[in-house]
């Protein structure tokens, strides 16, 4: 077909063999599905489903409060730093979850009791339809059966754990702010004489023309604390049931007050399945 004879309708019919169009239909007013099918991205709806990135626990945990720290004397003699936690009012469960209805197994306790209008309706519909009283904070510990567990629950301390067994203890750190590369990666600083311009400095971080940019996640100054942090394997050393306590061995993270999640040790093979 020569080129001066070469019509809009031909061309529609060779490249998408689609009904003829016109200038105006094509260029001034809104294309159609049949004109330019390229031009729209069909999307198909992927049927929901629920995904829980939480880890299994060993065992069913408990929430304390960090009181501080002091030694303890064993009967030997012997001194062991160790971590005062205390307990509030609360460690009820207020919420069972099971794969039928939730899609995985977990149990959902409260801890520390707090007045009503320091919660919202939601909080407040959601603790009444479990019939326990108001608390503050509310965690869940993903286990591998939740048979035994009922909605009002009380869960003890002295029941859970004993004296001697390994925890893993949870919480937030204590907030340190913004600080340079020698607090927060302990770099090494350069010489203090008079004749050094590079002191406290961080130095090079990276090459001018190659790669010409900042490597990600290059240590810097920056935020420092005040991020979650678990301790693993802490024994405890003694369980005072009339002051409420528990005295854990070491250093747990955070500041006298903060909230502690204190759970079963993992111990893979043992409590835990390898996969």
């Amino acid at each position: 077909m020569p080129i001066a004879t070469l019509s809009l309708h031909s061309l529609g019919y060779c490249c998408q063999k689609s009904p003829p169009f016109s200038l105006k239909s094509s260029f001034l007013s809104k294309p159609t599905k049949t004109q330019f099918s390229f031009a729209f991205k069909t999307t198909e709806k992927r049927p929901f489903s629920h995904i829980v990135s939480m880890s299994m626990e060993a065992g069913i945990g408990v929430m304390g409060t960090k009181l501080g720290m002091m030694s303890f004397f064993e009967t030997d003699g012997t001194v062991v730093p160790v971590t005062v936690v205390g307990f509030r009012e609360g460690n009820l469960v207020t919420q069972v979850k099971t794969s039928a209805t939730d899609g995985y197994d977990a149990v959902q306790v409260g801890y520390r009791r707090v007045r009503d209008k320091k919660l919202t309706k939601p909080e407040l519909g959601h603790l009444g339809k479990a019939g326990v009283i108001p608390m503050r904070h509310l965690q869940e510990f993903r286990l591998q059966s939740v048979g035994e567990f009922e909605t009002g629950q009380k869960l003890a301390v002295e029941e859970i754990f004993k004296e001697g067994d390994l925890v893993d203890v949870s919480g937030t750190t204590i907030g340190k702010g913004f600080q340079g590369g020698i607090k927060r990666h302990n770099f090494k600083r350069g010489q203090m004489s008079h004749g050094s311009k590079s002191h406290r400095a961080l130095g090079s971080i990276g090459a001018g023309t190659t790669p010409g940019r900042v490597y990600k996640g290059k240590k810097m100054p920056g935020r420092m604390g005040g991020s979650k942090r678990k301790i693993r394997k802490l024994k405890i050393v003694k369980i005072d049931n009339e002051l409420r306590v528990v005295m854990i061995k070491g250093a747990v993270p955070g500041k006298p007050g903060n909230l502690l999640r204190i759970t079963p040790a993992k111990i893979v093979g043992k409590n835990i399945p390898k996969s």
